[in-house]
């Protein structure tokens, strides 16, 4: 299909162009920006105006429930979602059932994700073998079946010589490893940052330390081994500030934060809600404000939606025995924008953490709008309110703090590789 897109506002973060302006696109890649090419005859027109015009969003961890936990949500409902909230390539996280360990999970994956008609989904491979810790995982194996990564998810590893097997691994096959600090005995099964809002209620605590001194643990094998390394899911302000010590050493690291962590702190949690159970937990207003600041001066480079659809059973009981984690695909984009009103972030610089950088990260061929790239692209409307509810939610998974909240920013096309694959009602 022949697309063009006129009168839009243009923002294109990797090549430096923000102006309005038309895209021209075909076989699936952009063949002409601002200028239709000679003899171009568009099948579908859109016009974009009062809207905006950018890279389709890339998510480096999206839980999609698929394979093994079909009751809390499918590939199908979740990558619906995704084209909705102008998301065009998701990263699918290891802790699936089975575990992606072996070349037969991957493909499928790939199965479920072409019947889905949602190519862009990519598996990160398992550091061991069911993420047991013991046993390295075949990660040259799982590379060549199609995983873009290797990762432990959010389970800690215990033994640090495994863990310095598998940098040396997959720093031999130049695989990326997408790293969740937490140091096991210090997190202690805890499900609250440790601060006075656990102490008050008594919820089992984090410090802080759990994370930073997982972190510092893999900064001192990285120098040795040469392992690239993105550290997913930041929460305190010393991880902030060691990444930037590491990044001017000049080590091969970048750095990811989840889009709840800039908005919510310890003290916007309703103690017995278990909407606000997350893992890395919610922290203090100080952590929260050294994120954004690291977001500020790209010492964290981008940011995704830790996207965990839950059932209703799996949010229900006391919150320390409840399941973390909060449905967020659709929420990404408003909260985006929340940030840019509060004049935390540019628009350009909140593109460039939710396409471009991930992306980049991740070596693939998107996050851009010039001519030859493959024509992933997201509209969205800024000023278009709605309220999340059951009539306008997506995702089979309702577990959202912001729950009935009032959101401001819609897409209203999602395009993947040339193909309209989420058009707004009108």
């Amino acid at each position: 299909m022949r697309i063009e897109i006129v009168n839009g506002h243009i923002i294109d973060p990797q090549n430096g162009f923000d102006q309005q302006g038309s895209l021209y696109i075909a076989e699936g890649k952009i063949i002409g920006m601002m200028h239709a090419p000679e003899g171009f005859a568009a099948d579908t027109s859109i016009n974009a105006q009062g809207r905006i015009v950018c890279p389709g969003f890339v998510d480096l961890s999206a839980r999609l429930r698929e394979p093994g936990q079909s009751h809390k949500a499918t590939m199908k409902s979740e990558t619906k979602a995704a084209a909705s909230a102008g998301f065009t390539s998701l990263c699918i996280p290891p802790d699936t059932s089975p575990v992606i360990d072996s070349p037969a999970i991957v493909e499928l994956i790939e199965d479920k994700a072409e019947k889905c008609d949602y190519p862009h989904i990519y598996p990160i491979a398992a550091l061991t073998q069911k993420l047991a810790g013991t046993e390295l995982s075949s990660m040259h194996a799982l590379k060549k079946a199609g995983c873009i990564a290797v990762s432990h998810g959010h389970h800690a590893l215990q033994d640090l010589l495994i863990l310095r097997r598998a940098m040396e691994y997959a720093a031999s096959y130049d695989l990326l490893l997408i790293y969740c600090p937490q140091e096991a005995a210090l997190s202690n099964k805890g499900c609250a940052h440790e601060g006075a809002m656990a102490s008050r209620y008594g919820l089992p605590g984090i410090p802080a330390a759990a994370e930073t001194i997982a972190l510092v643990q893999c900064m001192e094998l990285i120098e040795q081994t040469g392992c690239r390394v993105h550290f997913q899911g930041l929460s305190c302000a010393r991880s902030v500030d060691l990444i930037a010590k590491a990044k001017i050493a000049g080590l091969p690291v970048s750095a990811g934060v989840a889009m709840h962590q800039l908005h919510l702190t310890d003290q916007d949690m309703r103690p017995y809600d278990s909407h606000y159970h997350v893992i890395p937990p919610l922290r203090s207003q100080q952590d929260k404000d050294a994120l954004l600041v690291g977001i500020q001066n790209n010492i964290i480079d981008s940011i995704c939606s830790d996207h965990q659809p839950h059932d209703v059973d799996a949010k229900l009981g006391a919150f320390p025995e409840t399941e973390p984690g909060i449905s967020a695909l659709e929420t990404v984009l408003p909260l985006m924008l929340r940030l840019v009103e509060q004049k935390n972030l540019s628009l350009t610089q909140g593109i460039e953490k939710l396409s471009t950088e991930p992306a980049r990260i991740l070596g693939l061929n998107a996050g851009g709008l010039a001519v030859n790239n493959v024509a992933d692209v997201c509209i969205f409307n800024t000023n278009e309110s709605w309220q999340i509810n059951a009539k306008t939610w997506q995702s089979r998974g309702q577990n959202t703090p912001f729950w009935q909240d009032t959101m401001y920013g819609k897409v209203t096309h999602t395009l993947q590789s040339g193909k309209i694959i989420y058009l707004a009602e009108r």
